[in-house]
């Protein structure tokens, strides 16, 4: 029997073993590891990949296809440099940064404290600014009239593209346009594992209302947001809504909230909800971005409520929220207890052993499941190492075909949570799933 589980919340060194585990079992390593590894940015293995892809799956799910009012949107990661001029990319998006002038190190500002370094007592430099953008060059010349940016966020592809999707889709306000995809920010300081990444993946919705509408749309994608993490199976005493105060909003907005989550270095965001007053391209770009309303006969410039999460942050969320340590027959176990929908697999199909017909049940059994449940097959090392290894990637049941198999046509479900048996016949294996996952 289990004892009780040691949540993340108490658990030592809780990121230290998120990030152990994670490149143990596959979920994320040190980008170029072999080489020395570059901060800010971490490469993927198979079930962080399939852990991504449920997310973002049930991102789109939830935003896109399950509404009337959304549109989804896939734009370029390289704009016209004007882009980023008219947002205020180019003149405001920066960090204030000091450097130690003994080890050259540099830091964010607001991130150090007195005016030497504490670890090696160099003295620091007075803060500059310095601009958070990738900056590129398009085409063989690299001079300033081929400088691109990296983009550091992806809601300026749908803003420009406003024009394009409400005269192809005939969409019409209140709607939004979603989109998924990769982001760059140069910070100074990334940290905390796969929580801030100078190379990141957003969730974004730039939801487009009329401008009386703008907080009252507000209050709606809180409390949706919200609910969606709570969907996930994270646990909502580890959750909360905090109101921006009006010192730290944006210059263009009326208003914001943060979904934050408990991390094991405090309350952080997981995802921001603003309502940013009407977009910044119709004057720059010198085109027509109004909308008339035929119905009210009325012209207005729509203003904008956005959600934007991150695939990582999310990532890094449900791994923590997920994590137990416990004590089991006088050994550690250690388990990421995922809600089935994000499990990167949801059933192992594991053979007792390589013998015939073991082997070869056991992969029918794993084709008929696959259609219906994420699966994998494993026959490597003993069933014990097995368990603890699907336990450790958060699998909720595996499969056992053992010696009894062939006399009696019957397997074993094991459940990762309940850590029970029960034997099932074959051709009642998916029924019997489906049951424990409903």
């Amino acid at each position: 029997m289990a004892t009780a589980a040691v949540p993340a919340r108490e658990a030592a060194n809780v990121m230290e073993k998120i990030v152990s585990l994670a490149k143990r079992r596959g979920f994320f390593f040190q980008s170029s590891e072999i080489y020395g590894g570059i901060q800010g940015i971490w490469d993927f293995g198979p079930p962080g990949v399939a852990l991504r892809n449920n997310i973002k799956r049930a991102w789109w799910r939830s935003m896109v296809e399950l509404r009337d009012d959304v549109v989804g949107i896939d734009a370029g990661i390289i704009m016209n440099p004007r882009v980023w001029v008219a947002s205020g990319h180019v003149q405001n998006f920066t960090d204030p940064l000091v450097e130690c002038k003994k080890c050259h190190q540099r830091f964010r500002a607001d991130q150090v404290s007195g005016p030497r370094h504490e670890a090696d007592g160099g003295e620091l430099t007075e803060a500059r600014q310095f601009n958070l953008m990738f900056k590129t060059f398009i085409g063989p010349a690299e001079d300033s009239s081929t400088q691109v940016y990296l983009r550091p966020e992806t809601a300026q592809g749908i803003f420009v593209n406003f024009a394009n999707i409400l005269n192809s889709s005939h969409m019409r306000p209140p709607f939004g346009i979603a989109q998924i995809g990769k982001a760059f920010r140069n910070e100074i300081t990334p940290g905390n594992s796969i929580f801030r990444l100078r190379e990141f993946e957003q969730m974004e919705l730039e939801y487009f209302v009329p401008p009386a509408d703008e907080l009252k749309w507000l209050e709606y994608w809180k409390e949706q947001r919200l609910n969606w993490y709570l969907g996930l199976g994270i646990k909502r005493e580890h959750l909360r809504l905090r109101a921006h105060d009006k010192d730290e909003l944006a210059h263009y907005a009326r208003g914001a909230f943060d979904v934050e989550y408990e991390f094991p270095f405090g309350w952080s965001e997981l995802e921001g909800i603003a309502a940013r007053g009407d977009y910044d391209h119709q004057k720059a770009s010198g085109r027509d971005l109004s909308y008339f309303d035929d119905i009210v006969r009325e012209r207005y410039l729509p203003h904008v409520v956005e959600p934007s999460g991150g695939v990582d942050r999310a990532m890094l969320t449900l791994m923590l929220d997920a994590y137990h340590e416990e004590e089991v027959r006088g050994e550690q176990r250690v388990v990421l207890k995922f809600h089935h929908s994000v499990a990167p697999i949801q059933v192992a199909i594991l053979p007792l052993s390589r013998k015939e017909p073991l082997i070869t049940t056991a992969q029918k059994v794993e084709h008929e499941l696959r259609p219906y449940f994420r699966t994998e097959y494993d026959d490597t090392q003993s069933i014990g190492k097995r368990y603890r290894r699907q336990d450790e990637i958060g699998t909720p049941f595996a499969v056992t075909i053992d010696f009894e198999t062939d006399k009696d046509q019957s397997a074993t479900i094991r459940s990762r949570d309940a850590m029970t048996q029960i034997r099932v016949p074959l051709a009642q294996l998916r029924p019997k799933l489906q049951e424990l996952f409903a």
